[in-house]
């Protein structure tokens, strides 16, 4: 069972997904869960099947008192770097919700503080703590949602099976099509790549 410890009662959990993604954008998701929320299912997005994600996510979306999803995209994420993308992602969603929250728990180790809000990192937070482990999930769904829908503009990608991660696969695709405009330039896209092509 997760982790139901409050810092406060208007505490906002955020996570994010797709750092590790060679095309699409960096996902994340900001959510303030009521004291009394309670899932048997809710786990960190990882341990979870596509279809659990999938019927959490209207849960999560009614029972939240207030959660926001922000996408940065590639061209954002090859100009600030994939870490600064993340932490905007999150600082991008934090800044949606309503209330604000007055306090933040983040999962992992780093985090760029919030203005005027205390923080705390939390490492392997997703599996330990249900609001972070329901930002996951949200940050997840809406960002598979985006790349099922990319997908049909480039199929030969599959992006709507690996969604952009860097699979034998879409190295194959990309091998052999080359890169499209929802590609990470500054990514290494194939293991033999010396250099990039910007």
């Amino acid at each position: 069972m997760l982790n139901l410890c409050y810092h406060s009662s208007d505490e906002a959990g955020t996570d994010e997904a797709g750092r590790g993604c060679l095309a699409g954008p960096v996902t994340a998701s900001a959510i303030i869960l009521p004291e009394n929320f309670s899932n048997t299912i809710l786990n960190d997005s990882k341990q979870l099947s596509e279809s659990k994600r999938s019927s959490l996510k209207p849960i999560l979306e009614k029972e939240a008192v207030s959660f926001s999803v922000c996408h940065v995209f590639q061209d954002e994420i090859d100009e600030i770097n994939i870490l600064n993308a993340s932490f905007l992602a999150m600082h991008r969603a934090i800044a949606k919700l309503e209330p604000a929250p007055d306090f933040i728990i983040v999962d992992g180790n780093r985090f760029k503080p919030y203005p005027n809000i205390e923080h705390e990192c939390i490492v392997k937070g997703d599996g330990k703590y249900m609001s972070i482990a329901a930002a996951s999930v949200l940050a997840k769904t809406y960002r598979d949602d985006y790349m099922a829908k990319i997908h049909e503009e480039f199929p030969m990608y599959n992006w709507k099976k690996n969604k952009g991660y860097p699979t034998k696969e879409h190295r194959e695709a990309i091998k052999k099509y080359g890169l499209t405009k929802y590609h990470r330039k500054s990514f290494r896209q194939l293991p033999e790549q010396l250099t990039l092509d910007i």
